[in-house]
């Protein structure tokens, strides 16, 4: 991998792990047409520093609330900051289940082509379509009684059922092509969740899911299946700032776009994108 095949993946990685579109169909499309096949040891080292990078951009855009989150918990005050780490706990509970043990067996039987990514793009449309309709028709019913509201406000807040929901949702977007922050945030929807509630638990839910994916390759580098290193410091570098820049700026814009309820514009992207990796 060279020093411009790291920067355009590192950002695609940025963008997409928060537009509804799916980073890992993404991050097969742009492989296919740039013509980049990857060794599995370059593969492993560049997915978890990208990975790395996105995490740290959630942080860092939703540091105030992510610190008042880890003093709460870290410290045992059992108010509602210390309840909704739990709550992300327990969503985080699905994929964790599906990393470890079924991540293997999902792979054999989807694998990981562009006729995959396409349908998958399909099903996120589809999501995100349904979403769109179900705060369209909420919107419509609450006219004239939350002209005052602040944009995203409209709804209720996460419950424990809710994260439990949003969690499954989370485990089945394992899939290439079925976006995680477009399943997860178009499942809060629809459960009738608060868009920026939704949008905040979406971001900060995954943060778990990657670290434990990036440890899970950690382990097999460092067992020796993916020993040796094979794409050297500055792809490495490039990859983990470009990644961690757009993040930023992907993950600010993307809280912005769920509460003014623009989600159609990704599932019309997502047909188009599907039916090209599908006829590609």
């Amino acid at each position: 991998m060279d020093w411009l095949d790291a920067l355009i993946l590192g950002i695609i990685q940025g963008l997409t792990e928060y537009l509804p579109v799916s980073s890992s169909g993404h991050i097969e499309i742009v492989k296919e047409v740039l013509g980049v096949d990857l060794p599995a040891e370059e593969n492993l080292q560049f997915s978890v520093i990208v990975h790395a990078a996105t995490v740290l951009s959630t942080i860092v855009v939703l540091w105030p609330m992510f610190a008042k989150l880890c003093k709460s918990f870290f410290t045992f005050r059992r108010d509602n900051n210390f309840y909704y780490v739990c709550k992300i706990l327990v969503s985080c509970i699905p994929v964790g289940i599906v990393g470890v043990f079924l991540k293997d067996t999902v792979e054999d039987i989807f694998g990981s082509g562009l006729m995959v990514v396409g349908i998958c793009l399909m099903v996120t449309a589809l999501l995100l379509t349904f979403a769109y309709l179900s705060d369209l028709r909420a919107a419509r019913r609450n006219e004239g009684k939350l002209t005052e509201a602040p944009a995203g406000s409209e709804g209720r807040e996460i419950g424990w059922i809710d994260s439990i929901v949003i969690g499954l949702a989370q485990a089945v977007a394992v899939l290439p092509g079925l976006s995680r922050s477009g399943t997860t945030i178009a499942t809060g929807i629809l459960l009738g969740n608060k868009k920026a509630a939704v949008a905040h638990f979406s971001f900060l839910m995954v943060i778990l899911p990657i670290l434990g994916e990036c440890l899970l390759d950690l382990k097999d580098m460092i067992g020796g299946e993916v020993a040796d290193s094979a794409i050297g410091v500055l792809p490495l570098l490039i990859g983990f700032v470009s990644a961690f820049l757009v993040g930023c700026a992907a993950c600010r814009w993307m809280i912005d776009l769920v509460k003014k309820g623009k989600l159609i514009w990704f599932a019309i992207y997502c047909v188009i994108m599907g039916v090209v990796c599908i006829v590609w």
